[in-house]
């Protein structure tokens, strides 16, 4: 039975009623087809994007009855292209002798993990402007965001949405979460977590919960690094796992994504990893985590899917093979991107994997009665919503023209933007009163780059009744000699910075790897200089706001230069829509709190800690 309000598939999914051990553990596969060489090339090094299914890739995926793929931001271009890849992918799986059409995923979370051309679909400002809207507007955002999320995905064909994030954020060092959360307040989460579980599965799209048991608490990457959560049972009950059990019980999420995290108060156990270390288990191998406890004392019957099996977090310590079979072995039921099919001379690694996990299950390494029960499981899933396009490809493009980015949607990532802009008021500091940019003042925006420069000053040029004096400044010149100079003849300066630097995850994965070390260190270099240029306007006495454009803690440390303090959780702009006078939606917002329009109405999701708590020495090792 569908669920209300999604459309109708266009025809019906029947399981076999006997599939063999190998038609079985192929739908419990979702393959990453990021990027695809057509020669052989060094591991990990194709760059080619795959924006169309190769024949080779097509017989894969009939051929071994893959059960899902995760597209990334390299897949997709425009929603013609969308369409036609999508299309060719459920081609392949009704090729297949199971005929089961495949879950295609995304991680579509808003905010800064947002996998759509932003031109193109709407990504809203993220889970944080969210919670920091709950005081006034309660469960409204998260609501409306879910629902537009679920229509513009199906419009193109995408029927699995790796959202929301229910992660709780309690640790201001977390370099991987942060903005991704709604609120350090497990209520909160659990409130608005279920709100927009809610709206996207009931439009037709399956929601899966991220990261169990939970990341919030954690100052490691799990895509670069095996974290640690040191959380008593107690305090694991009480947040970590509190949005995850209300949302099981309220709104019966269709798949729930495992964390590459130590939890030691809930699985002691070790492993042996493939050097010899000895590891405490990490909840994507831990059947006390997967099976134990969210199968049996939170009760969840629905789809496990892990995270990212490339991740550090995994592949450090476990060859492919071995990661899969452990994984499944502790009660997963997906495992997702479990091997690199980059280019010809990979795809026979597909072939083995599935050998590897049958002779598992020949063996009784994997239960054949747990094999089943898992099948099962996604086949329910697939049976319950509506995986495939409706109509002709034609039908479907013009429908998606229509959703996609359209002004309704356009409004509310505008309303969401305004409503979640917040006024930060330090200890230190008594109330400021808002500041207002009055023409025949030199305004100076020094900003993180050029790209948020230009997209403040657009936005200020098109809200301000007047025209007005603005001079651009990026922290990104190699040489910040002229902006001292330019900063002495300010009459008045608002700044910005990002905070922590971006991570794997809102870039991409782990493919991206090595752009990290050089992103580091130009981080840290630009964190210097802007607190040199900050230290010279408070010398100046400059009028100065300060504006946080990502994770508000940084607040606590700039803010101190600031006459005013405003945090805006997200930093989306697109060079293309800048040129086309589109400066997005969090600075249009910006623009109108600077100028006076509108109050900042927000209410910090987090707490902000005293300086001393979070010196920029300790932001700078975050980024790491």
């Amino acid at each position: 039975m569908l669920l209300p309000g999604v459309l109708a598939m266009s025809g019906p999914v029947l399981a076999v009623e006997e599939p063999s051990i190998s038609q079985m553990l192929g739908q419990k596969l979702m393959l990453d087809l990021r990027y695809y060489c057509d020669e052989a090339v060094a591991a990990g090094r194709c760059r080619t994007p795959l924006t169309s299914l190769p024949p080779q890739l097509a017989s894969l995926i009939s051929e071994h009855n893959i059960g899902g793929v995760i597209l990334f931001a390299e897949n997709l271009q425009d929603s013609a292209q969308i369409i036609r890849l999508n299309r060719q992918l459920q081609q392949a799986a009704a090729s297949s002798a199971l005929a089961q059409p495949l879950f295609i995923s995304i991680d579509q979370e808003g905010g800064r993990v947002a996998r759509l051309p932003r031109q193109l679909g709407t990504s809203f400002s993220g889970n944080m402007a969210i919670g920091a809207t709950y005081p006034l507007h309660g469960s409204h955002f998260a609501q409306a965001v879910g629902g537009i999320l679920a229509d513009e995905l199906l419009a193109l064909g995408i029927n699995v949405n790796f959202a929301p994030t229910v992660d709780v954020n309690v640790n201001p060092q977390n370099p991987v979460i942060n903005v991704r959360a709604f609120s350090e307040d497990p209520g909160v989460v659990a409130t608005l977590g279920s709100a927009m579980t809610d709206a996207m599965q009931q439009r037709g799209v399956i929601a899966a919960l991220k990261h169990f048991p939970g990341h919030g608490d954690t100052h490691i990457d799990s895509h670069l690094g095996l974290p640690r959560v040191e959380h008593s049972r107690q305090q694991i009950d009480q947040v970590d796992l509190l949005p995850f059990a209300e949302i099981i019980r309220s709104s019966n999420p269709g798949m729930i994504m495992t964390a590459h995290i130590q939890y030691p108060a809930l699985d002691s156990s070790t492993f042996s990893g493939k050097d010899g270390q000895q590891m405490l288990k990490p909840a994507t191998l831990s059947r006390a985590i997967l099976h134990d406890l969210l199968r049996q004392q939170l009760a969840y019957n629905g789809v496990i899917v892990t995270d990212a099996l490339d991740m550090a977090g995994i592949s450090h310590f476990f060859s492919p093979h071995e990661a899969v079979i452990a994984t499944f072995a502790a009660g997963a039921d997906i495992a997702l991107m479990p091997v690199k099919l980059q280019n010809p001379a990979e795809l026979a690694d597909l072939a083995a994997l599935l050998s590897a996990l049958e002779q598992a299950v020949a063996s009784g390494q994997l239960d054949r009665a747990e094999l089943q029960a898992s099948y099962q499981r996604i086949i329910a899933l697939k049976q319950q919503y509506p995986l495939l396009p409706a109509g002709s490809a034609a039908g479907q493009l013009a429908k998606a023209a229509k959703i996609l980015g359209s002004p309704m949607h356009r409004q509310v990532e505008l309303a969401l933007a305004q409503a979640a802009i917040t006024q930060i008021a330090l200890n230190s500091k008594p109330q400021p009163k808002p500041l207002t940019l009055a023409a025949g003042n030199k305004i100076v925006l020094l900003m993180p780059d050029s790209n948020k420069a230009a997209a403040l000053r657009l936005a200020l040029q098109q809200q301000s009744p007047q025209p007005l004096n603005i001079v651009n400044l990026s922290l990104l010149q190699d040489d910040l000699s002229e902006a001292s100079k330019l900063l002495a003849q300010a009459d008045v300066v608002v700044s910005g910075f990002i905070t922590p630097m971006p991570s794997l995850a809102e870039i991409g994965g782990m493919d991206d790897i090595a752009a990290m070390g050089p992103l580091a260190a130009r981080y840290q270099r630009q964190q210097q200089d802007f607190l040199n240029l900050l230290s010279q306007l408070r010398q100046q006495q400059t009028p100065h706001v300060y504006i946080s454009l990502r994770a508000p803690y940084d607040a606590a440390i700039y803010g101190q230069y600031a006459d005013l303090v405003l945090a805006s959780y997200a930093y989306n702009s697109d060079d293309n829509a800048i040129a086309a006078g589109d400066p997005g939606a969090t600075y249009t917002a910006l623009a109108r709190v600077l100028l006076g329009q509108t109050s900042a109405s927000g209410s910090l999701p987090v707490t902000v800690l005293p300086a001393a708590a979070l010196q920029p020495s300790s932001v700078a090792e975050a980024a790491r």
